[in-house]
């Protein structure tokens, strides 16, 4: 709820940063025309443009301190204090993304039903397609487990410490699409703020702290 809470706090920011640099342009346009167009015996007085100035800086000053504070209330309130705990265990969490270690990438998914036939294909950090098959008549289950050992298509084992996202097509009988959810599972070795949202890192990857849905002791 916290990281949440703290990633709407950081949206309203950003969105008052925009209209702020939008409404600091078209004030300083008003004001340079009005400068280029006024009465030479009648002249602007600079003392009230320059105290508009200073309000607009003044606000722009107050965004950069909430900006800061959003980012202590992730780090304190629920964020990084909240997540520590989670450190040293085995966490499981909604992603579609995991890292081959010891030549082999594991992911766990659901499947709501039957299928007539799922397709997986295995896409690289640059998003290109290294591996892909097809099973026919898979059956419906909650934490299935899908493993990958590594090899290319073209049988070139893959270095460890590579990101790989496991993209998952599943087919009704119909020739309907079904809806997966992929997780992946591993030891969660630190947690940080990032954009004012508490991140956790499980090898190599970096998920959401709502992401996670399990948390378990490590099998030592």
């Amino acid at each position: 709820m916290a990281v949440a809470a703290t990633g709407s706090v950081m949206d309203q920011i950003n969105g008052a940063k925009d209209r702020m640099a939008s409404s600091t342009d078209t004030f300083m346009k008003l004001l340079t025309t009005q400068l280029r167009n006024q009465d030479p015996l009648s002249p602007l007085d600079s003392n009230e443009f320059t105290a508009q100035i200073v309000q607009m800086t003044g606000v722009e000053q107050q965004l950069m301190t909430n900006d800061l504070l959003a980012m202590l209330v992730g780090m304190n309130d629920g964020g990084i204090a909240g997540a520590v705990g989670i450190i040293g265990k085995t966490v499981t969490a909604e992603t579609n993304d995991t890292t081959l270690e010891g030549g082999k990438a594991t992911w766990n998914y659901d499947l709501p039903r039957n299928a007539k036939d799922v397709k997986y294909e295995i896409l690289n950090s640059a998003g290109q397609v290294v591996w892909s098959r097809t099973d026919a008549n898979v059956t419906k289950g909650d934490g299935k487990t899908f493993e990958w050992d590594g090899k290319a298509t073209t049988g070139t084992q893959l270095a460890d410490g590579g990101t790989y996202t496991l993209r998952m097509t599943a087919t009704g009988a119909a020739g309907e699409k079904i809806a997966t959810s992929t997780h992946a599972t591993g030891v969660a070795t630190g947690v940080e703020v990032i954009n004012g949202q508490t991140m956790v890192s499980v090898g190599k990857l970096k998920v959401p702290l709502g992401n996670v849905t399990s948390v378990k002791n490590t099998t030592v």
